[in-house]
Protein backbone atom coordinates (compact mmCIF):
# COMPACT_ATOMS: atom_id res chain seq x y z
CA UNK A 1 0.00 0.00 0.00
CA UNK A 2 1.27 3.25 -0.83
CA UNK A 3 2.29 5.36 2.24
CA UNK A 4 2.40 9.26 3.24
CA UNK A 5 1.11 12.00 1.33
CA UNK A 6 0.52 9.62 -2.06
CA UNK A 7 -1.47 7.35 0.37
CA UNK A 8 -3.72 10.07 1.49
CA UNK A 9 -4.78 10.79 -1.78
CA UNK A 10 -5.96 7.21 -2.34
CA UNK A 11 -7.92 7.40 0.83
CA UNK A 12 -9.29 10.96 0.39
CA UNK A 13 -10.85 9.77 -2.95
CA UNK A 14 -12.94 7.30 -0.73
CA UNK A 15 -13.58 10.18 1.79
CA UNK A 16 -14.51 12.25 -1.30
CA UNK A 17 -17.30 9.42 -2.73
CA UNK A 18 -19.01 8.65 0.65
CA UNK A 19 -19.36 12.14 1.61
CA UNK A 20 -20.83 13.43 -1.48
CA UNK A 21 -23.45 10.32 -1.38
CA UNK A 22 -24.27 11.71 2.09
CA UNK A 23 -24.30 15.38 1.25
CA UNK A 24 -25.97 14.68 -1.64
CA UNK A 25 -29.23 13.07 0.32
CA UNK A 26 -29.58 16.14 2.29
CA UNK A 27 -29.12 19.25 0.04
CA UNK A 28 -32.83 19.55 -0.51
CA UNK A 29 -32.94 20.04 3.45
CA UNK A 30 -30.51 22.81 3.71
CA UNK A 31 -31.35 26.69 4.67
CA UNK A 32 -29.21 29.41 3.51
CA UNK A 33 -27.22 31.39 6.49
CA UNK A 34 -26.43 34.80 5.49
CA UNK A 35 -22.93 36.68 6.05
CA UNK A 36 -23.38 40.26 6.86
CA UNK A 37 -20.67 42.79 5.24
CA UNK A 38 -18.58 44.31 7.46
CA UNK A 39 -16.30 46.09 5.74
CA UNK A 40 -13.45 46.92 3.03
CA UNK A 41 -9.83 46.49 2.72
CA UNK A 42 -8.13 48.96 1.81
CA UNK A 43 -4.49 49.18 -0.01
CA UNK A 44 -1.82 51.54 2.19
CA UNK A 45 -0.68 52.48 -1.33
CA UNK A 46 -3.12 53.01 -3.72
CA UNK A 47 -3.00 50.70 -6.51
CA UNK A 48 -1.47 47.52 -4.46
CA UNK A 49 -2.58 44.29 -4.79
CA UNK A 50 -3.62 41.83 -1.87
CA UNK A 51 -0.97 39.20 -1.19
CA UNK A 52 -2.71 37.44 1.56
CA UNK A 53 -5.50 38.15 4.51
CA UNK A 54 -6.06 36.53 8.01
CA UNK A 55 -7.49 37.18 11.14
CA UNK A 56 -5.66 38.30 14.40
CA UNK A 57 -6.64 37.17 17.80
CA UNK A 58 -8.83 40.45 18.51
CA UNK A 59 -10.93 39.39 15.55
CA UNK A 60 -9.09 41.79 13.34
CA UNK A 61 -8.00 41.41 9.50
CA UNK A 62 -4.55 41.59 8.88
CA UNK A 63 -3.47 41.94 5.34
CA UNK A 64 -0.34 42.27 3.47
CA UNK A 65 -0.45 43.94 0.03
CA UNK A 66 2.15 44.54 -2.71
CA UNK A 67 2.53 46.03 -6.07
CA UNK A 68 1.32 43.68 -8.87
CA UNK A 69 4.70 42.16 -9.68
CA UNK A 70 5.24 41.59 -6.10
CA UNK A 71 2.03 39.77 -5.29
CA UNK A 72 3.28 37.77 -8.83
CA UNK A 73 6.57 36.74 -7.20
CA UNK A 74 5.41 35.75 -3.98
CA UNK A 75 2.39 33.73 -4.82
CA UNK A 76 5.52 31.91 -7.83
CA UNK A 77 5.05 28.29 -7.83
CA UNK A 78 6.64 26.15 -10.61
CA UNK A 79 5.10 23.17 -12.40
CA UNK A 80 7.05 20.29 -13.31
CA UNK A 81 6.62 18.39 -16.64
CA UNK A 82 4.43 15.42 -16.31
CA UNK A 83 3.67 15.76 -12.43
CA UNK A 84 2.63 18.48 -9.74
CA UNK A 85 2.82 22.40 -9.24
CA UNK A 86 4.39 23.02 -5.94
CA UNK A 87 5.00 26.86 -4.23
CA UNK A 88 8.15 28.53 -4.53
CA UNK A 89 9.38 28.27 -0.76
CA UNK A 90 11.11 31.91 -1.41
CA UNK A 91 10.95 35.04 -3.93
CA UNK A 92 14.31 35.45 -6.29
CA UNK A 93 14.81 38.83 -4.84
CA UNK A 94 13.39 41.06 -1.88
CA UNK A 95 10.03 42.11 -2.33
CA UNK A 96 8.41 45.59 -0.84
CA UNK A 97 4.99 44.77 1.01
CA UNK A 98 2.75 46.42 3.29
CA UNK A 99 0.97 44.48 6.33
CA UNK A 100 -1.82 46.42 7.33
CA UNK A 101 -4.35 45.78 10.47
CA UNK A 102 -7.78 46.24 10.08
CA UNK A 103 -10.58 47.33 12.66
CA UNK A 104 -12.44 47.51 10.07
CA UNK A 105 -10.48 50.70 9.27
CA UNK A 106 -6.81 50.49 9.20
CA UNK A 107 -5.68 51.05 12.27
CA UNK A 108 -1.90 50.38 11.67
CA UNK A 109 0.49 49.30 9.05
CA UNK A 110 4.26 47.95 8.96
CA UNK A 111 6.56 48.37 5.65
CA UNK A 112 8.68 45.46 4.93
CA UNK A 113 11.36 46.47 2.05
CA UNK A 114 12.58 43.46 1.12
CA UNK A 115 10.42 40.52 1.91
CA UNK A 116 11.89 37.18 0.41
CA UNK A 117 9.48 34.88 1.99
CA UNK A 118 6.79 33.23 -0.73
CA UNK A 119 2.90 32.10 0.30
CA UNK A 120 2.83 33.97 3.37
CA UNK A 121 0.71 33.82 6.32
CA UNK A 122 0.51 36.83 8.49
CA UNK A 123 -0.45 37.45 12.35
CA UNK A 124 -0.57 40.67 14.76
CA UNK A 125 2.14 40.11 17.87
CA UNK A 126 2.42 42.11 20.90
CA UNK A 127 3.75 45.82 21.25
CA UNK A 128 2.85 45.81 17.30
CA UNK A 129 5.34 43.68 15.90
CA UNK A 130 4.08 41.45 12.56
CA UNK A 131 4.30 37.48 12.48
CA UNK A 132 5.19 36.20 8.41
CA UNK A 133 5.88 32.78 7.78
CA UNK A 134 5.84 31.44 4.67
CA UNK A 135 4.69 28.02 4.23
CA UNK A 136 6.96 26.02 2.21
CA UNK A 137 10.27 25.15 3.59
CA UNK A 138 13.53 23.40 2.18
CA UNK A 139 15.64 21.78 4.21
CA UNK A 140 19.45 21.15 3.11
CA UNK A 141 22.51 19.63 4.43
CA UNK A 142 23.91 23.41 5.26
CA UNK A 143 20.58 23.80 6.90
CA UNK A 144 17.01 24.55 6.56
CA UNK A 145 15.28 27.49 5.17
CA UNK A 146 14.20 30.01 7.73
CA UNK A 147 10.85 30.71 7.00
CA UNK A 148 9.52 33.00 9.85
CA UNK A 149 10.41 36.70 10.95
CA UNK A 150 9.40 39.16 13.34
CA UNK A 151 9.20 42.44 11.99
CA UNK A 152 8.98 45.64 13.81
CA UNK A 153 6.64 48.09 13.95
CA UNK A 154 9.42 50.45 12.09
CA UNK A 155 9.91 47.30 9.76
CA UNK A 156 13.12 45.77 11.19
CA UNK A 157 13.43 42.26 11.09
CA UNK A 158 14.16 41.26 14.46
CA UNK A 159 14.50 37.84 14.43
CA UNK A 160 13.87 34.65 12.04
CA UNK A 161 13.27 30.92 12.37
CA UNK A 162 12.44 27.90 11.21
CA UNK A 163 8.82 26.57 11.80
CA UNK A 164 9.26 23.70 9.01
CA UNK A 165 7.36 22.94 5.29
CA UNK A 166 3.51 22.51 4.80
CA UNK A 167 2.00 24.84 6.51
CA UNK A 168 -1.64 25.57 6.38
CA UNK A 169 -2.26 27.58 9.42
CA UNK A 170 -0.63 29.77 11.69
CA UNK A 171 -3.12 31.85 13.96
CA UNK A 172 -1.11 33.91 17.20
CA UNK A 173 -2.85 34.60 20.60
CA UNK A 174 -2.93 37.91 22.50
CA UNK A 175 0.38 37.23 24.32
CA UNK A 176 2.15 36.38 21.35
CA UNK A 177 2.12 32.17 21.46
CA UNK A 178 1.64 30.97 17.46
CA UNK A 179 -0.22 28.37 17.16
CA UNK A 180 0.83 25.95 13.59
CA UNK A 181 -1.08 23.41 11.33
CA UNK A 182 0.37 21.82 8.99
CA UNK A 183 -0.71 19.77 6.04
CA UNK A 184 -0.24 16.54 4.55
CA UNK A 185 3.51 16.77 3.02
CA UNK A 186 4.29 18.81 6.55
CA UNK A 187 3.33 16.23 8.25
CA UNK A 188 5.14 13.52 5.78
CA UNK A 189 7.90 15.39 4.66
CA UNK A 190 8.81 16.60 1.46
CA UNK A 191 11.51 19.55 0.49
CA UNK A 192 14.22 17.31 2.31
CA UNK A 193 12.81 16.79 5.42
CA UNK A 194 12.04 13.26 6.40
CA UNK A 195 14.44 12.20 3.83
CA UNK A 196 17.48 12.83 3.23
CA UNK A 197 16.83 15.39 6.18
CA UNK A 198 15.52 15.43 9.70
CA UNK A 199 11.77 14.27 10.76
CA UNK A 200 9.54 17.19 9.65
CA UNK A 201 9.02 20.01 12.16
CA UNK A 202 4.98 19.41 11.85
CA UNK A 203 4.89 15.16 12.29
CA UNK A 204 2.68 15.75 14.83
CA UNK A 205 0.15 18.22 12.85
CA UNK A 206 -0.05 20.88 14.88
CA UNK A 207 2.78 22.68 16.80
CA UNK A 208 2.62 25.20 19.28
CA UNK A 209 5.82 27.94 19.56
CA UNK A 210 7.04 30.58 21.87
CA UNK A 211 6.91 34.18 20.57
CA UNK A 212 10.33 33.95 20.11
CA UNK A 213 9.04 31.05 17.45
CA UNK A 214 10.92 28.33 19.65
CA UNK A 215 8.70 24.86 19.49
CA UNK A 216 7.06 24.56 22.81
CA UNK A 217 4.50 21.85 22.70
CA UNK A 218 3.53 18.92 19.93
CA UNK A 219 -0.10 17.59 19.26
CA UNK A 220 0.08 14.21 21.36
CA UNK A 221 -0.08 10.89 18.65
CA UNK A 222 -0.16 8.69 21.91
CA UNK A 223 -4.05 8.51 23.03
CA UNK A 224 -5.49 9.85 20.14
CA UNK A 225 -5.78 9.54 16.02
CA UNK A 226 -3.22 11.43 14.11
CA UNK A 227 -3.42 14.46 12.20
CA UNK A 228 -2.29 13.50 8.42
CA UNK A 229 -3.45 17.09 7.23
CA UNK A 230 -4.49 19.71 9.98
CA UNK A 231 -7.54 21.06 7.55
CA UNK A 232 -9.35 23.33 10.03
CA UNK A 233 -7.27 25.62 12.33
CA UNK A 234 -9.38 27.65 15.23
CA UNK A 235 -7.46 29.71 18.02
CA UNK A 236 -9.65 31.54 21.16
CA UNK A 237 -7.54 33.35 23.67
CA UNK A 238 -4.97 31.03 24.42
CA UNK A 239 -6.47 27.41 23.31
CA UNK A 240 -6.68 26.05 19.94
CA UNK A 241 -9.65 23.94 18.14
CA UNK A 242 -9.24 21.85 14.97
CA UNK A 243 -10.63 19.04 12.40
CA UNK A 244 -8.30 16.94 10.91
CA UNK A 245 -7.55 14.31 8.38
CA UNK A 246 -8.83 11.15 7.91
CA UNK A 247 -12.13 11.33 10.47
CA UNK A 248 -12.02 14.77 11.02
CA UNK A 249 -12.92 14.65 14.79
CA UNK A 250 -13.33 18.17 16.47
CA UNK A 251 -10.31 18.60 19.08
CA UNK A 252 -9.89 21.45 21.85
CA UNK A 253 -6.16 22.01 22.81
CA UNK A 254 -4.97 23.21 25.57
CA UNK A 255 -2.42 21.44 27.41
CA UNK A 256 -4.43 18.24 27.19
CA UNK A 257 -6.56 17.34 24.44
CA UNK A 258 -9.98 16.69 24.30
CA UNK A 259 -11.76 14.72 21.39
CA UNK A 260 -15.43 14.85 19.69
CA UNK A 261 -16.14 13.33 16.68
CA UNK A 262 -17.35 16.27 14.56
CA UNK A 263 -19.62 15.23 11.46
CA UNK A 264 -16.98 13.34 10.08
CA UNK A 265 -16.96 15.13 7.13
CA UNK A 266 -14.11 17.52 5.72
CA UNK A 267 -14.38 21.02 7.17
CA UNK A 268 -11.82 24.11 5.81
CA UNK A 269 -12.74 25.67 8.72
CA UNK A 270 -14.61 25.79 12.40
CA UNK A 271 -16.15 28.54 15.05
CA UNK A 272 -17.27 26.94 18.29
CA UNK A 273 -18.36 28.64 21.18
CA UNK A 274 -17.00 25.55 23.25
CA UNK A 275 -20.81 23.81 23.10
CA UNK A 276 -21.93 24.46 19.66
CA UNK A 277 -20.02 24.12 16.63
CA UNK A 278 -20.23 24.79 12.89
CA UNK A 279 -18.10 23.00 10.64
CA UNK A 280 -17.54 25.05 7.22
CA UNK A 281 -16.65 23.98 3.22
CA UNK A 282 -15.73 20.53 2.52
CA UNK A 283 -14.28 19.12 -0.75
CA UNK A 284 -14.96 20.70 -4.26
CA UNK A 285 -18.27 22.04 -4.19
CA UNK A 286 -19.15 21.81 -0.59
CA UNK A 287 -17.29 24.89 0.08
CA UNK A 288 -19.99 26.76 1.01
CA UNK A 289 -21.28 24.34 3.51
CA UNK A 290 -22.11 24.82 6.59
CA UNK A 291 -22.67 21.74 9.41
CA UNK A 292 -23.69 22.79 12.49
CA UNK A 293 -24.48 20.92 15.93
CA UNK A 294 -23.56 20.05 19.39
CA UNK A 295 -19.78 18.99 20.19
CA UNK A 296 -22.03 16.42 22.86
CA UNK A 297 -24.77 15.25 20.99
CA UNK A 298 -23.66 15.42 17.47
CA UNK A 299 -26.85 15.77 15.12
CA UNK A 300 -24.94 17.94 12.51
CA UNK A 301 -27.29 19.68 10.43
CA UNK A 302 -26.44 21.32 7.02
CA UNK A 303 -26.78 24.60 5.77
CA UNK A 304 -25.78 27.04 2.85
CA UNK A 305 -23.20 29.75 3.60
CA UNK A 306 -24.21 32.80 1.50
CA UNK A 307 -23.26 36.39 0.82
CA UNK A 308 -25.92 39.31 1.65
CA UNK A 309 -28.49 39.17 -0.95
CA UNK A 310 -28.05 34.84 -0.94
CA UNK A 311 -25.42 35.08 -3.42
CA UNK A 312 -23.40 31.93 -3.67
CA UNK A 313 -19.80 31.88 -1.90
CA UNK A 314 -16.82 32.65 -4.61
CA UNK A 315 -14.70 29.91 -5.15
CA UNK A 316 -11.72 32.10 -4.01
CA UNK A 317 -13.09 33.02 -0.61
CA UNK A 318 -10.34 32.84 2.39
CA UNK A 319 -12.37 31.61 5.58
CA UNK A 320 -11.30 32.26 8.97
CA UNK A 321 -12.88 31.03 12.04
CA UNK A 322 -11.85 32.81 15.67
CA UNK A 323 -13.77 31.34 18.39
CA UNK A 324 -17.20 31.99 17.65
CA UNK A 325 -16.93 34.25 14.94
CA UNK A 326 -16.58 33.30 10.95
CA UNK A 327 -14.86 36.03 8.88
CA UNK A 328 -14.93 35.61 5.09
CA UNK A 329 -13.16 37.53 2.57
CA UNK A 330 -13.49 38.00 -1.02
CA UNK A 331 -10.77 39.62 -2.56
CA UNK A 332 -11.10 42.83 -0.54
CA UNK A 333 -14.25 42.34 1.26
CA UNK A 334 -14.76 41.32 4.99
CA UNK A 335 -17.98 39.40 5.94
CA UNK A 336 -18.61 38.18 9.31
CA UNK A 337 -20.79 35.75 11.27
CA UNK A 338 -21.45 34.61 14.90
CA UNK A 339 -22.63 31.82 16.15
CA UNK A 340 -24.97 33.23 17.80
CA UNK A 341 -26.62 33.90 14.20
CA UNK A 342 -27.53 30.10 13.67
CA UNK A 343 -31.02 28.90 14.30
Amino acid sequence: MASGPYRLVLVACDVLAAEVDTVAKSKSARRSVRLRSHGQLTPVDRGDALVTVSVGPHNEAIAMWSTASGRRALQARTTRPGWASFPEPTTDAGVPVHVATYAPQVTSAVRIADLTLAHCHVQPLPEGRILVVGSRCRWRPEGADRNAIIVDADGTVTRRSTLGDGIEHVLATASGKIWAGYFDEGVYGNFGWGGPGPAPVGATGIVRFTENLHPEWYFPTDDLDPIDDCYALNVAGETAWSSYYSGFPVVHIEDTVRSWPGSGSAANALITDGTRCALVGGYREHHGRMLVGDLDQGHFKPYRLTLPGDRPLADRARIVGRGADLHVFIDSAWYRLNLADLP
